[in-house]
């Protein structure tokens, strides 16, 4: 069941990466890196096909994958170096010229959010993009560069040379494009879980406090072992995850408890396990 669903996540993020792609990236010519930005460059210097553009490339690396890094990586890949390409080239027919009258912001904001969608959707079916992340991926197993930087290395030079055609616009939509989807590309793997806040306690009534958010709140505790710098006192730290719309009631309960109470608090993006991801012993999810 699992796999079936994976391959059906792998067709609609790549579908949904398609349409950011068809509709927004290319009648734009918005320099978001990849392979879709070599089409751009190339079809403003040769004339080339951009379509064809993304077909050949992603063939080709995806053999070079296929090649340097292993057949584990090439069976992640291989979907989507066929998906993607054909995506686009299904939806081409259907392009329409009032997408080239929309503003460039607009465009890039939503073609970023199109796109993180698609692709959080492939990330979250366990598959890989491919494309220019193939040469990112080489780079960082066979000179040992870091694959962050690497991947900035690649993207630096892709979109250094679309600035050179097209121009410091081009290149500033582009990374609004890529800012948004990376954001939206978290937003989409962390989905389903909850948002809570870490909180941390140091207090004299830890007790009292430990027994509210057991009995009370009907949260778990952590209790840590602390030793104050300057006192050298050993003093019991609570540590508690409570959800985003119930920390208001928690900081005024504590707050009566024990107005002197050390809190520190931290956003948690997603939180997993009991009475957050499932429901509480009792049947109850509060």
């Amino acid at each position: 069941m699992s796999k079936v669903k994976n391959i059906l996540l792998l067709l609609l993020g790549n579908l949904i990466l398609a349409c950011g792609t068809s509709f927004f990236i290319l009648p734009n010519n918005i320099l978001s890196g990849g392979v879709t930005a070599i089409s751009i460059i190339l079809d403003s210097l040769l004339g080339i096909n951009r379509v064809f553009t993304i077909y050949a490339l992603n063939i080709v690396l995806f053999i070079l994958g296929a090649v340097c890094l292993g057949k584990a990586f090439a069976a992640k890949a291989l979907m989507s170096t066929i998906l993607y390409p054909t995506f686009i080239a299904l939806l081409s027919p259907f392009y329409d010229p009032e997408f080239c009258a929309v503003d460039p912001i607009l465009a890039a904001i939503f073609a970023g959010v199109i796109m993180g969608t698609g692709l959080g959707l492939v990330f979250r079916a366990n598959g890989s993009s491919g494309g220019m992340d193939i040469p990112a991926l080489i780079l960082h197993k066979y000179l040992h560069i870091p694959q962050g930087n690497a991947v900035f290395i690649i993207d630096f030079l892709t979109v250094s040379a679309g600035l050179m055609v097209f121009g410091l616009n081009s290149l500033l939509t582009g990374i609004l494009t890529i800012f948004t989807t990376s954001n939206v590309i978290n937003m989409v793997l962390t989905f389903g879980g909850e948002n809570a806040q870490n909180v941390m306690i140091i207090s004299n009534k830890w007790e009292t406090i430990r027994d509210y958010l057991l009995k009370d709140l009907a949260r778990g505790v952590t209790i840590l072992e602390g030793t104050g710098a300057y006192s050298n006192e050993h003093r019991p730290v609570l540590m508690c995850v409570v959800k985003t719309r119930e920390y208001a009631k928690f900081q005024r309960e504590i707050g009566t408890i024990d107005p002197e109470a050390f809190i520190i608090v931290n956003s948690v993006h997603e939180v997993r396990g009991m009475g957050f991801s499932y429901a509480v012993p009792n049947g109850e999810n509060k």
